[in-house]
């Protein structure tokens, strides 16, 4: 539909962006008996959770997240009925690889032991540090997808939350003393977008490593698409509205509603909301922080990735970096402004274990990695070439190719402020104030006016949890 309803009353909750938290706000409200819109900007629902053939005909892309092991763990995906609305998990043998120029790779697979057996003279030392982290894996997965000031867990964090708030070069270095290990744990601890001798990288680097061996890192069949269709047709039978191809740039383009919740970030924010913010808030909104952007590339292959170590085949994921010391070099560079000669690639693979993604024998990537907000550098050749270094003969199999910049993502989705995937910086100062230090970071001191975007707790990837906090706090307002 291309405009919103003109109501003659109005709804309990309006909800702006048709993102996964968006969606997961209104299914909330929704399945508490409350009357819901949704509004989206673009023709197609999905926000970061889009799949479309951007390559060639047949071969299926994620245009934003691919591989899900906080949506596996989430809480409020977990209560949902989405496999009953079209949701499949696929879950490839392994989680992840991490290859390396000896030919080799260090594999995360679904026990703990599996993983530190091969990894030499740091078994043992895997093993301390995983295990019980492993072993209590929903009580720590509740800790990183709840409130960071108020933890619902505490006793659960224990030692790995002392550990998690360290840099993840400290963690690696105090506990491992070869290269395999490190290098995985540095692969891990990149997806904060952090440096890796900055407080609190430690955090990804345990958190990915445990929701790897307690619930996998999987895709969804058919895409990342599917996870947004699925929240939507759920939405849908419980009573709610969505309406796309409709842009908010003002409150006053939002039906009449007693509650609003918006899926954006600070700076969509001061947009929509302009001068009926205070002074002060609209100051503090200015000077929240974005990160580093990311360089996207999708391709469509003749054939399977022809990795030097055939282990890589059973993953889903594989991270392109080597050593600790490369990886954080890499990373450093970004935050001083530059593109790394050899970047940090992240790559899925999943139509090993999707057939629905490409034509038979065919095959699909999806890969990006981190560059300066708002760079405009095309990364295609430094990723085409990591890839190579670890699989020779790649190039020849590529077809076709599709690739975005900060720009090109921003404009396909406003969120992604100049290419920050996560909705801002996340370290400890953006970790406990997201998007500012509040008992409640999802009001604004707007009467009835919530945020749910992933500059919110607990910040970005695909989980719902933003947006579940966020209606569970406009609940309460709607008494």
């Amino acid at each position: 539909m291309a405009r919103a309803p003109a109501s003659s009353g109005a709804y309990d909750a309006a909800v702006v962006g048709a993102g996964p938290n968006g969606l997961a706000a209104a299914v909330e409200l929704a399945r508490r008996g409350r009357t819901v819109c949704v509004l989206e900007a673009n023709e197609r629902i999905g926000g970061g959770a889009r799949s479309a053939e951007v390559t060639l005909p047949g071969f299926v892309h994620d245009l934003g997240s691919a591989i899900h092991p906080l949506g596996a763990a989430s809480p409020f995906f977990r209560s949902l009925p989405l496999q009953e609305h079209g949701l499949e998990w696929i879950h490839p043998p392994v989680p992840l690889a991490h290859p390396f120029d000896s030919g080799d790779a260090a594999i995360l697979e679904r026990s703990v032991d599996g993983t530190a057996a091969a990894l030499g003279p740091d078994a043992e030392a895997y093993r301390r540090l995983m295990r019980a982290p492993a072993q209590d894996a929903e009580r720590i997965a509740a800790n990183f997808l709840g409130y960071p000031t108020a933890p619902r867990h505490p006793l659960a964090l224990g030692r790995t939350g002392l550990r998690a708030i360290r840099s993840a070069r400290a963690v690696a270095e105090a506990n491992f003393t070869g290269e395999r290990a490190k290098g995985l744990f540095a692969g891990n601890a990149a997806h904060s977008f952090l440096p890796l001798e900055k407080p609190l990288s430690a955090m990804f680097g345990f958190v990915l490593g445990v929701l790897g061996h307690a619930y996998g890192w999987p895709m969804p069949k058919g895409g990342s698409q599917k996870i947004a269709d699925a929240l939507a047709s759920y939405l849908r039978t419980l009573g709610g509205e969505i309406y796309t191809g409709v842009r908010v740039t003002s409150l006053d383009d939002v039906p009449p509603a007693r509650a609003v919740i918006l899926d954006v970030t600070p700076r969509q924010l001061l947009e929509i909301a302009g001068d009926r913010l205070p002074a002060r808030y609209r100051s503090a909104l200015k000077r929240y922080r974005y990160g580093p952007g990311v360089f996207k590339l999708d391709l469509a292959l003749d054939g399977p990735i022809p990795w030097r170590d055939e282990a890589c085949l059973r993953a889903g994921t594989v991270h392109l970096g080597g050593t600790l010391e490369e990886i954080s070099a890499g990373e450093a560079a970004v935050w001083r402004g530059e593109h790394p000669e050899r970047p940090f690639v992240l790559l899925a693979q999943q139509s090993l274990f999707d057939a629905t993604r490409a034509p038979e024998g065919k095959h699909t990537v999806w890969a990006y990695c981190h560059v300066p907000n708002g760079s405009e550098l095309d990364m295609s050749e430094r990723i085409e070439d990591q890839i190579e270094r670890f699989a020779p003969g790649f190039k020849n199999r590529i077809l076709a190719r599709s690739a975005m910049n900060t720009s090109q993502l921003e404009g396909s989705n406003a969120n992604l402020v100049g290419g920050d995937i996560n909705g801002g910086v996340m370290d400890l100062r953006q970790f406990v104030g997201r998007p500012l230090v509040s008992a409640n970071p999802y009001s604004t001191p707007l009467d009835g006016v919530f945020i749910c975007s992933s500059s919110t707790p607990p910040g970005g990837a695909v989980h719902g949890m933003n947006g579940f906090m966020a209606a569970r706090s406009a609940l309460r307002y709607l008494g």
